[in-house]
């Protein structure tokens, strides 16, 4: 009997069952120490349908029925962002573990707000930046820590996407935190702090939709010794969607779509490695983090190693700061 199967299976609880529910719960499928046992959406049917599609066991058309359920080890929280700490809240305040998709809240206050009642109830509560445990983003910081080409001279990281304005979808929808910053400028934003910390300085500017909702936003994160990140997102038009770290000897590129299971491509003295992780195609990438959660629950613990308090509140902290300096409020 292997190691895995001793272990005690983790019975998961996905609120809000929309498109990155779905991933969640196809890659949930693939670990051995987890089964999805309940979700919730807004309506029976919908709950219904996600459940008979993954073979969860119950299906509530309440999230409030779900987070009473009390057969629940973990709940994934997939609602829109301006839903994420009413959601956390309700689950933690019940002795649920929660892993809560980013960002984590919709300000800095907050996420305080959710960090102090997980500790108030000494339940584990870990942001849901799943990039952040991904093989290829792990080898790139490693790379980076070791210094394998030097100092980090700049960074430039981006993610953008075209997508038909429509207020009626959630992602221009700014009541529900929708817009370029939230949804995906946190990740280069999330490159730059995962690599450089904080910044000394930040500039930052953006265009907006006619409903105030931004729809792009250009960044630049100042540090020691003149190093800089330059940082985008856009609703508006496709980027390259890399990460790019120019180092003294050579150069780091996570290649297009770097958030998910991508390649990485070494530069240096004129030569280039790219280097393939092996990544399985029947999976989105979401069970590295999920593993790594069910880890720590098992072991007992109420907080990340890797995703930590102190860094999702450094994260919300610089979303917070750019959103002052661009004049975006909720």
């Amino acid at each position: 009997m292997t190691e895995q199967s001793q272990l005690k299976k983790i019975k998961w609880g996905i609120i809000g069952l929309g498109g990155i529910a779905n991933k969640f719960a196809n890659d949930l499928l693939t670990i051995q120490d987890a089964e999805l046992y309940a979700v919730a959406s807004r309506t029976q049917e919908k709950a219904d349908e996600f459940a008979e599609k993954y073979g969860a066991s119950k299906a509530y058309a309440s999230y409030e029925d779900l987070a009473n359920d009390p057969d629940i080890d973990a709940v994934y929280i997939a609602t829109p962002h301006a839903l994420h700490k009413e959601n956390a809240l309700m689950c933690l305040e019940n002795g649920i573990a929660v892993l809560g998709e980013k960002p984590f809240a919709m300000n800095a206050q907050d996420v305080d707000i959710m960090i102090a009642k997980a500790k108030e109830k000494n339940v584990l509560l870990m942001e849901a930046l799943w990039t952040y445990f991904l093989p290829h983003y792990q080898y790139a910081l490693t790379a980076l820590k070791n210094k394998t080409f030097g100092h980090i001279l700049k960074i430039e990281s981006d993610f953008g996407f075209k997508r038909p304005y429509n207020t009626n979808e959630r992602l221009f929808n700014k009541d529900v935190g929708g817009g370029s910053l939230l949804d995906i400028g946190i990740y280069p934003i999330f490159v730059s702090l995962s690599t450089l910390g904080m910044p000394n300085h930040i500039d930052a500017n953006a265009t907006f939709f006619e409903n105030g909702t931004d729809a792009s936003c250009d960044m630049t994160f100042d540090y020691n010794n003149l190093v800089k990140a330059y940082l985008k997102s856009s609703l508006k038009e496709i980027l390259p969607t890399e990460a790019i770290f120019y180092c003294e000897k050579g150069t780091i590129k996570i290649n297009r779509e770097f958030h998910c299971p991508s390649t990485v491509t070494l530069i240096s003295d004129g030569r280039e490695e790219t280097i393939d992780f092996g990544y399985d195609n029947h999976i989105f990438g979401y069970k590295y983090e999920t593993i790594h959660f069910n880890k720590l629950l098992q072991e007992g613990k109420k907080e990340s190693d890797i995703m930590t308090f102190d860094f999702s509140r450094n994260l919300i902290k610089l979303l917070d700061d750019v959103r002052e300096i661009i004049g975006l409020n909720y």
